[in-house]
């Protein structure tokens, strides 16, 4: 018989341990998932979800900030281990952004839950680790880039690594996410009576039309894995008015940012040429930029190696499926993964109907559950080892 050598039994003992603490606190955990689920919140506006995982984690021995770095829903929690704070910082990541009119469209309240059962069971064990770890509720993810805003704001500062979950319909811990931003687009032309003297109008909706066919034209000639798509948020008034006004939304995405900054750049001269060509003005703001993800190695295989412990076997990504998320921006920032459990059969897509209603499922709770163990694992070999720390951080360095 093979003998399992003394750090063997014990990394096997606390993986147990870990997940016995999430299942003792089952109902407690996926409270927070369902509730959210049912009480969506656009970005910026998750007042509730925001004081509903606050408490949660404060009944558990975090100490909490609320409101941190300028974003009112953003919430920031700390626990030192028992063995001092000397030691490696973790942070466990939580969304719990809703899609306008659609809801948990792509599962946030299962992120914002795990998240939760990841710290109430690291609080559990804080006694034997050196170290901290870091709750961070990072808010707008589906608008707006919260998570870079935190970065700015320095409210990752000191952070070692950071771990966050995503429901989807495939298993894989490795990520492909596009680099993206958000694009507000208002052209602003002449009113006019549409009947009695259309000519003396400068038309902004026929430049906001003019915009949206030189987009379709252009897409003939990006390459498969770039993406523009955008809405019409305001097309005018009254069918008898010529349209001083339209503005449209709009985003960009590529898989490499060097791509991605010559689509910007050409979605700008679109704009003008719209803007020329109906003797309008033009003009394009963006924000909530995100990144490509660097999926850093040294965490990668933590977190398969805790999957394929539980039985869940790993996949690979298909860049063709591909989204994004302001996650990439903290890659590049610290070492960190993103990796995806599948709550619902392959092929549900994403920003669905089909896809919100799995988020609040008996599978999609299981999953919950697994994805605040396998976090809280991972977590505890970065505090338990620092040399993992260490290399992740080398990884990250030289790449």
């Amino acid at each position: 018989m093979t003998m399992a050598s003394p750090s063997t039994a014990s990394a096997v003992d606390m993986r147990t341990e870990l997940a016995a603490i999430v299942e003792l606190h089952r109902a407690e955990i996926l409270e927070v998932s369902h509730r959210i689920h049912a009480d969506p919140e656009v970005a910026f506006e998750e007042h509730r979800a925001a004081a509903l995982i606050a408490e949660a984690i404060e009944r558990h021995g975090f100490v909490v900030e609320r409101g941190v770095g300028g974003l009112p829903t953003a919430v920031r929690g700390e626990v030192t281990g028992g063995l001092g704070p000397d030691g490696p910082s973790i942070g466990v990541l939580a969304e719990y952004d809703a899609l306008p009119g659609l809801g948990h469209g792509c599962g946030h309240n299962t992120m914002a839950a795990s998240g939760v059962g990841a710290t109430i069971a690291l609080a559990a064990v804080a006694p034997r680790f050196r170290g901290r770890i870091v709750f961070l509720g990072t808010p707008a993810e589906e608008l707006g880039s919260g998570k870079e805003m935190l970065l700015q704001a320095g409210i990752f500062g000191g952070i070692d690594a950071a771990l966050l979950f995503h429901p989807s319909d495939r298993t894989h811990t490795r990520v492909i996410l596009l680099a993206s931003e958000d694009v507000d687009v208002t052209f602003t032309g002449l009113q006019a009576h549409a009947a009695s003297d259309p000519w003396l109008g400068r038309n902004a909706l026929d430049a906001m039309i003019s915009l949206f066919t030189s987009i379709g034209l252009w897409r003939q000639q990006l390459r498969p894995d770039a993406r523009v798509h955008g809405i019409i948020t305001d097309g005018g008034t009254a069918a008898n008015m010529i349209p001083s006004r339209t503005t449209g939304r709009f985003m960009i995405r590529a898989h490499d940012q060097a791509t991605y900054d010559s689509m910007r750049t050409r979605f700008e001269d679109l704009v003008r040429a719209a803007a020329l060509a109906t003797g309008c003005e033009g003009d394009v703001v963006f924000s909530g930029r995100s990144t490509v993800m660097r999926n850093n190695e040294v965490l990668a295989r933590l977190w398969s190696g805790n999957l394929t412990a539980a039985g869940v076997a790993d996949g690979e990504p298909v860049a063709e499926l591909s989204g994004s998320s302001d996650m990439g921006n903290v890659s590049l920032v610290m070492p960190a993964i993103h990796p995806c459990l599948a709550i619902c059969d392959e092929g549900v897509a994403g920003h669905s109907i089909e896809f919100r209603d799995a988020a609040a499922m008996p599978r999609a709770d299981d999953v919950t559950l697994l994805a605040a163990i396998l976090v809280a694992q991972t977590a505890w070999q970065l505090l338990d080892d620092p040399s993992l720390v260490a290399a992740a951080w080398r990884e990250h360095r030289s790449g």
